[in-house]
């Protein structure tokens, strides 16, 4: 993916300064100062744009748990300011930013900052290549002179507490910001997925919808086909008769984690046992058998009542189903890996 050119501007700069990324710094860096300037703000307080960056990133982090790597200090911060600020886990992000800019609390202020060690200055390396026997400390107080004179036409002049966007790019960001933001969100996905090589579903962890899609279909077009068949079924949970009208539609391994609604990980459950759920994994040496069980019943009732029901389809593309019903190994094959994954990357079991 490129940007959009420009004959009066080095956009090739711009781009350049995502050669050689270690870490997610930048990515954030620049789509907070794009939200800025779409706000009409031309000077930024560093404070804004470092509540901006923690707060773009606090969904991907704290509801999805996605690894940002080891280098990555953004994730241990959003994990630390769990602790200092009263922010949900999947609170709006605009919500998030207002606390991070707004909170008298020492401790978030001094993580805020701390990414004023590197990110303001060194984003601008492009603009201002090293010069042969000159140290790091060096180029930053020359990378921090130079753009304020806005030196080979930088995107902007550093100053200690806030920056002030180039006049000459105001027109080029506000008229390219969509895809400038496109441009980022995709190279942060290409980013994230390498850290996270068996995580499905990347590019749709970064921005938190605005509403989540609602499992009706899935109720009414399969679950109360099995139900109006048996009558009732037993909640692998807990064990209480779930009937038709009486039950929630849950994801066995939680939503936060697949980020899809496919029928092969949907099951009834108990209304109250899936509130307390919340995105925990199952532990499958004690219910992935009745798991087992009650999808395949409930797909050979389906395909035999409905067989022309689209949700069907859900099945076949990942489990290759054989002979009119599901494998049990292949769909532990498919189910015990994804599991794994998502405990890895910091989901805990039910208790």
């Amino acid at each position: 993916m490129k940007l959009p050119e420009s004959k009066e501007l080095p956009v090739n700069l711009l781009a350049a300064c995502f050669n050689k990324t270690s870490a997610t710094y930048k990515f954030y860096w620049l789509l907070s100062i794009l939200q800025a300037v779409e706000n009409g703000a031309l000077k930024v307080t560093k404070r804004e744009l470092f509540s901006r960056m923690i707060s773009n990133s606090w969904f991907t982090v704290n509801y999805f748990n996605v690894s940002f790597g080891k280098q990555d200090l953004i994730q241990d911060a959003i994990r630390s300011i769990n602790s200092f600020e009263s922010i949900t886990i999947d609170e709006k992000r605009e919500t998030v930013f207002q606390k991070l800019f707004t909170t008298k609390n020492i401790d978030t202020e001094k993580l805020l900052w701390h990414f004023n060690k590197n990110v303001p200055h060194w984003f601008l390396s492009p603009w201002f290549p090293k010069i042969e026997n000159e140290t790091d400390s060096m180029r930053e107080k020359r990378i921090y002179s130079e753009s304020q004179r806005f030196e080979s036409k930088s995107l902007y002049a550093l100053h200690q507490d806030y920056i002030e966007i180039n006049p000459y790019w105001v027109n080029y960001l506000i008229s390219n910001a969509r895809v400038l933001k496109d441009f980022c969100f995709w190279n942060l996905a290409l980013f994230l997925q390498s850290k996270n090589p068996n995580v499905p579903d990347i590019p749709n962890k970064l921005i938190k919808p605005a509403t989540r899609n609602g499992l009706n279909k899935q109720r009414t077009q399969f679950w109360d086909v099995v139900l109006d068949e048996l009558g009732s079924v037993d909640c692998i949970y807990t064990g209480e008769k779930l009937i038709k009208g009486n039950y929630a539609v849950e994801h066995f391994i939680p939503y936060s984690f697949v980020s899809h609604d496919l029928i092969w990980n949907l099951i009834p459950a108990d209304k109250s046992f899936n509130s307390s759920k919340s995105n925990r994994l199952p532990i499958l040496e004690k219910y992935f058998e009745p798991f087992y069980q009650l999808q395949k019943n409930a797909y050979e009732i389906v395909r035999r009542r409905t067989p022309k029901n689209k949700l069907l389809e859900d099945y076949l593309t990942v489990l290759h189903i054989e002979e009119n019903s599901i494998n049990h190994d292949k769909f532990k094959e498919i189910i015990q890996p994804l599991v794994s994954i998502a405990s890895n990357n910091g989901f805990e079991f039910m208790k």
